[in-house]
């Protein structure tokens, strides 16, 4: 038996190889899914068979034929079934031999007129995917998209990251009668309905000027909210230990820049900033896109109930509490028991409320105390103004 795993490119007419339309011209068994095979031309005297999971596939190769080809979309060595079906060929002792072909990535890049190496390439087909932290990278994005991750679903995930008016290129039923090339923004993508068979490039999200920690106060948009000071920012991120790819809750968000700080240091993670207090939800948001922390969501709602449905978080970090510290610290360890967790407080009774939660918690709270004073010149003379201590309680950290 000789088995010939076929990569079907864009269809039959336009983009299949000559080498694949000589393997598919000598088969005396075809393997594919009813698409591919229905796209095949009527002389092909091949027996044709609908199979598309691993273990169809094996057992219509139990039929012995001599040359058994197997389709697939698109290119064999990109995102394809090849790479499970391979192995399990191995595995039962049958040689296979591998054909490769024009990819989806190649037919858009050549629609749009653009060369594709320096594009970063993600499938959400039948996959997980987060768009926003992809796009975060500084480059063009190629997805691969289904019918429950369509350009629309992926494009709905960038808008509500604040990245709707980043421009998208999109490519339906590429290579076949029903091609449809479409440029818009993220909003309106978003607003669409797309082909099953669609793909999407991304231009690369905006970059900020800021990386941290410790990202200058004056830099932030306040308003009348109170803010965590640089320094204490600082400190807070080094206590957190935040990863690249972790997700953190920021608890009494204010006008984010914990948050924000807390998103470029997690950059391929995601930050939940969850507020209560309109005024602030609006600075976290213009917080957000000035410093292109695209990967910080907004949560507007009080904890612990704001909380539930978050995902399982690394870190968490708690500015403001309204008198439920118990609570919010109970839900983090619930959700994950080795999270690393930063309380900070300015009064003693929340020093006093960190220091029992954490405690009835098992964790040993370690706590420290943060005194900055910078110097105001006055006259020739130059004095040391201090700001109010801030004290920083930590449970399952590294102290």
């Amino acid at each position: 038996m000789r088995v010939i795993l076929t990569a079907m490119g864009g269809g039959w007419e336009d983009s299949l190889t000559m080498e694949c339309r000589k393997a598919l011209a000598q088969a005396d068994l075809i393997i594919g899914a009813k698409r591919l095979l229905d796209a095949l031309p009527e002389e092909l005297s091949a027996k044709k068979k609908a199979a598309v999971k691993a273990e169809e596939i094996l057992a219509a190769l139990e039929e012995g034929e001599a040359v058994c080809c197997i389709l697939f979309s698109g290119d064999t060595g990109f995102y394809s079934g090849t790479r499970l079906l391979l192995p399990q060929l191995a595995e039962r002792g049958i040689p296979a031999e591998v054909l490769p072909g024009v990819s989806s990535v190649q037919i858009l890049a050549a629609r749009l007129g653009r060369p594709w190496q320096e594009w970063k390439l993600v499938s959400a087909h039948g996959l997980s995917c987060d768009p926003v932290t992809a796009v975060m990278e500084g480059k063009p994005v190629f997805f691969l998209t289904d019918g429950k991750n369509s350009p629309a679903d992926l494009c709905r995930k960038l808008t509500e990251a604040g990245l709707g008016e980043l421009e998208v290129m999109t490519g339906e039923n590429l290579a076949g009668p029903e091609e449809r090339i479409g440029k818009c923004s993220a909003a309106e993508a978003a607003e669409k309905v797309f082909s099953p068979l669609s793909v999407m490039l991304a231009e690369a999200a905006p970059q900020g000027e800021y990386t941290g920690p410790g990202i200058p106060d004056d830099v932030f948009l306040r308003g009348k909210v109170p803010m965590t000071k640089r320094e204490v920012r600082a400190a807070i991120l080094a206590k957190l230990a935040v990863r690249p790819e972790d997700v953190v809750w920021d608890v009494g968000a204010g006008t984010g820049s914990v948050s924000v700080e807390l998103a470029l240091a997690a950059k391929k993670g995601r930050v939940y900033a969850v507020e209560m207090a309109e005024e602030a939800c609006e600075l976290v948001r213009a917080n957000r896109e000035k410093f292109c922390a695209w990967n910080l969501a907004l949560c507007r709602g009080k904890a612990p109930e704001a909380l539930r449905e978050l995902p399982v978080p690394q870190a968490v970090f708690v500015g403001g509490t309204k008198g439920e510290m118990g609570e919010i610290l109970s839900l983090a360890l619930e959700k994950n028991p080795d999270v690393r967790i930063c309380v900070s407080a300015i009064t003693l009774e929340n020093l006093w409320a960190a220091v029992e939660g954490l405690r009835k918690q098992g964790l040993e709270p370690v706590v420290t105390q943060i005194s900055v004073s910078k110097t105001k010149a006055i006259g020739e003379l130059h004095l040391l103004m201090a700001n109010n201590p801030v004290f920083l309680i930590t449970g399952g950290c590294h102290d």
